[in-house]
């Protein structure tokens, strides 16, 4: 017989108490924990015993054989470049990002482009509400099927009717299972929900993509149970003010991590961005004071983003330090080592840094790039336009090598760049088309770098 008793669930990792606490023991976070019924002693499809199940036999490793399969092409060249090809047969994807950044457009998007039976369940939007969109889009499909639905079980039975080539869900936070008692995206309707669409998944080898939302502290919504079932995560950033956005591979069980891909966003939704290092260089060919191309690598993408840098003699007390894309604490840390090493007084000045075009560095390969700038802009000096700068700077002023130097080059080589300032330590590291030059210090890099101006 069925019973229930109150439980309380913490919302960010899942723990479960009996009664309420204000600090989650597993996860650390305060205030977490949400009343919800808990159902015991029902039994249903995913907790059958081992008597109604299929018996399996326990075989040796070299007996198995691996499974051969297609991938399914979405007819979005940069998203299928992320999942590794397309999707594979029976794969679990989870499609998470801030509200508002694009994540239903570019899900109605593959709907639309793929040319399969598709089967779009929105709990968000309804029919006519999405066939707005698509009009929008200027996209059709005609064996897309539309259906409003936040109940999984009508979910399924149509699924298991239609056995459409790919399932998508938007979103998983709205989705509930009448077999637990709690609210739609409560931690235990989420992990429910997200076990039995895998098993469907798995059982049909259709591919299911999941829409899911992002907490205040960007990471996603739900317990993180729902990010280790999944085959494949990928995060959607970007900011709303401007028009590219981004899409990163944060886990992929069939493909490369990390992985990126950019889009824009446009009037008729996203558009794939295949040359973004292009689109992150304005200045063009003009030399400008407090510019400078670094060369960098997000996930295994390289990419030329423009840095700049504005010196100025600080009108307040105490000199201000911003920076827009980059680690302001980095940024500190290298005016420390231009200060001690490249003797440069820049402790009464007021220094902005800006990363063009919105994008955020994490590789540490720009700090060179930086460096230059913020020397470009003190002493008034341009820095060639066809120069780019890729090594990390050490505490002690040296350029440390970087991962992928050859894949950097070749892509400076292929926009037009006529020299790369790199580290000594890179010795094998020349091309032709492209003047290569190797410094071990920061002095020596800054020697080369202004004296190719001439």
């Amino acid at each position: 017989m069925a019973k229930q008793k109150n439980i309380f669930v913490c919302q960010e990792c899942g723990n479960e108490s009996p009664k309420w606490i204000g600090r989650c023991p597993a996860c650390n976070n305060w205030n977490s924990y949400v009343e919800e019924i808990k159902i015991t002693g029902k039994t249903n499809a995913r907790h059958q015993s081992p008597e109604n199940k299929t018996s399996r036999k326990p075989k040796p490793f070299s007996q198995v054989e691996a499974e051969e399969y297609s991938r399914q092409t979405t007819g979005i060249g940069e998203f299928d470049r992320i999942l590794g090809g397309g999707f594979v047969p029976g794969s679990f994807t989870l499609l998470g990002g801030e509200p508002g950044i694009g994540k239903s457009t570019l899900a109605l998007q593959l709907a639309l482009d793929i040319n399969k039976d598709i089967l779009y369940v929105s709990g968000e939007e309804s029919a006519g509400q999405i066939k707005m969109r698509a009009d929008r889009l200027e996209l059709s499909n005609p064996k897309c099927l539309v259906y409003n639905e936040t109940n999984l079980d009508e979910i399924l039975l149509h699924f298991n009717k239609e056995k459409p080539s790919v399932l998508i869900i938007d979103s998983i936070q709205t989705v509930y299972t009448p077999l637990i008692e709690s609210a739609p995206g409560s931690v235990s309707q989420v992990r429910e929900c997200a076990a039995r669409l895998l098993q469907a998944a798995k059982d049909s080898s259709v591919p299911v993509l999941l829409i899911g939302h992002i907490t205040k502290d960007g990471s996603l919504a739900g317990p993180k149970v729902l990010e280790h079932i999944v085959d494949t995560v990928i995060q959607f950033e970007g900011d709303q003010h401007l028009n590219f956005r981004i899409l990163r591979t944060l886990k992929n069980r069939f493909g490369a991590v990390p992985e990126l891909a950019i889009f824009e966003m446009k009037e008729n939704g996203l558009h794939q961005i295949l040359n973004p290092s292009a689109y992150f260089l304005h200045h063009n060919d003009q030399d400008l004071s407090g510019i400078t191309v670094a060369c960098t690598v997000d996930g295994y993408r390289p990419l030329l983003i423009e840095t700049q840098a504005l010196v100025s003699p600080a009108v307040y007390g105490t000199p201000q330090r911003s920076a827009t894309g980059f680690d302001t604490r980095r940024l500190n840390m290298l005016l420390a080592v231009l200060e001690k090493k490249g003797k440069l007084t820049i402790s009464n000045k007021d220094v902005f840094l800006n990363i063009a075009g919105g994008m955020k560095i994490q590789d540490t390969a720009a700090d060179l790039a930086v460096i230059t700038a913020i020397i470009s802009s003190v002493t008034d000096q341009s820095v060639n336009s066809k120069t780019c700068c890729c090594a990390e700077i050490s505490l002690t002023g040296e350029l440390r090598p970087v991962s992928r130097i050859e894949q950097r080059i070749a892509e400076a080589k292929k926009l037009g760049f006529t020299r790369i300032v790199i580290s000594s330590y890179h010795k094998n590291a020349e091309s032709k088309g492209i003047q290569v030059l190797k410094a071990s210090s920061l002095q020596e890099a800054m020697q080369s770098i202004f004296r190719s101006n001439d």
